[in-house]
């Protein structure tokens, strides 16, 4: 089956094209947001195949899978006029959690009748506002990166993009506190001056923006994952992190009281719960280890990549019949 979808989510769709099928990405002369074409910081199969809107006109498409509001649009005039949803099979992957008019806020595919609309928490679509749109949830799956876990820096690994733009939505404005109670080493774009910004010294909240290949390593070998977001759709960096083996101390807010079970870390709303937990991680590093092998063990039985591709393949199935 020749599916087309764009690059939009680089770990999301690393998972998605672990499946038997054949992925045509949009590639653009500027690779911009409409054509990034294949990933460059991820490892993706071959069966992941870059193709231009010319070429796209006169290429078999047997199912889309579209991600923004734009590319109902995008997806007509570069398929030569094909309709997704009506003359092609569609689906709409929702990867966020609602803004605005919440839990108001109404999806855009709300009342279509030609699509399916996938999000990929029970939170999400208990907060948006689908209205008689068939939904569907198909949780994450993660590709295992192993258990990695040594835990032999005694700092909290955070992983955040723009955590100054985004201020209060990833928790920003929580990070003095809980840098008091843990050292933290912030992972993601755009994090350079993230300690001056809140004002800490520099050894107790270091920033870098590491090449995906590195990631990991360099998550596991700090104590805990620390995972202050207010207002996401279910982070995958923290279901990564307890692939690695890693005890995790989170916000109980959106789906991570789903995601993450008792014994696997401290979940609350109180950020000074949260302070207790990192510390006592910092200090006791076996109980930091046993804590992140139940993450493992419980990540893999639920966010498994079996289990994930399965679930698209019937949906998938399911919107061609």
């Amino acid at each position: 089956m020749n599916i087309l979808l764009w690059h939009v989510h680089g770990s999301w769709t690393t998972s998605f094209v672990q499946g038997p099928h054949t992925y045509l990405v949009p590639v653009t002369p500027d690779r911009g947001p409409d054509g990034l074409g294949r990933a460059r910081t991820f490892t993706w199969p071959d069966s992941v195949r870059e193709v231009t809107p010319e070429r796209l006109r006169e290429t078999p498409v047997d199912l889309v899978v579209l991600q923004r509001p734009h590319e109902w649009e995008l997806a007509e005039r570069w398929l030569g006029g094909r309709r997704p949803g009506r003359d092609v099979p569609a689906v709409y992957l929702e990867h966020n959690a609602p803004d605005g008019d919440v839990p108001g806020t109404r999806h855009p595919c709300a009342g279509r009748d030609d699509v399916t609309l996938v999000h990929v928490t029970h939170f999400n679509r208990l907060f948006w506002d689908n209205g008689s749109t068939r939904t569907e949830v198909i949780e994450h799956g993660i590709v295992d990166p192993g258990h990695l876990y040594t835990g032999r820096l005694p700092r909290a690994a955070v992983v955040v993009n723009e955590p100054v733009r985004r201020g209060r939505y990833t928790g920003t404005d929580l990070l003095p506190a809980l840098s008091e109670a843990a050292p933290l080493d912030v992972f993601g774009m755009r994090t350079e001056g993230l300690a001056r910004h809140l004002g800490v010294p520099e050894d107790r909240c270091r920033s870098a923006d590491l090449p995906q290949g590195e990631l990991h390593a360099a998550m596991a070998e700090r104590r805990l994952y620390l995972h202050p977001i207010r207002w996401t759709s279910l982070g995958l960096s923290l279901l990564e992190a307890m692939h690695l083996g890693m005890p995790v101390v989170a916000l109980a807010t959106t789906e991570a009281v789903e995601a993450v079970p008792a014994g696997a870390g401290t979940l609350s709303t109180r950020p000074e719960v949260l302070a207790r937990a990192a510390r006592a991680y910092v200090h006791e590093p076996e109980a930091a280890a046993e804590d992140g092998a139940r993450a493992r063990q419980a990540v893999l039985e639920r966010y498994g990549l079996k289990r994930f591709l399965d679930d698209w393949e019937r949906v998938m199935t399911e919107v061609r019949s």
